[in-house]
């Protein structure tokens, strides 16, 4: 849950109160979705995130996999 977290801190730095603001999360949907970034606004993003749950659970729970492969020394500490 912790690397979860991590990435979600991440990829909104600069905007953690207003993600839907974040580039880096209007781009990966845009790639995900095809819709143009300047076309999403806070609606479309909280639809887009509900719509597609199971999905970005999966992904965040891939990313703390990933993290815990590429770092694993930091697992022995922890």
């Amino acid at each position: 849950m912790r690397y979860m977290i991590r990435f979600l801190w991440n990829a909104t730095r600069g905007h953690h109160l207003a993600p839907w603001r974040s580039p880096y999360l209007l781009w990966r949907i845009e790639t995900y979705t095809g819709v143009k970034m300047h076309q999403i606004g806070l609606l479309e993003f909280w639809e887009f995130t509900w719509r597609e749950r199971k999905q970005l659970w999966r992904f965040l729970k891939w990313t703390g996999e990933m993290e815990r492969y590429a770092n694993p020394k930091a697992r022995l500490s922890s």
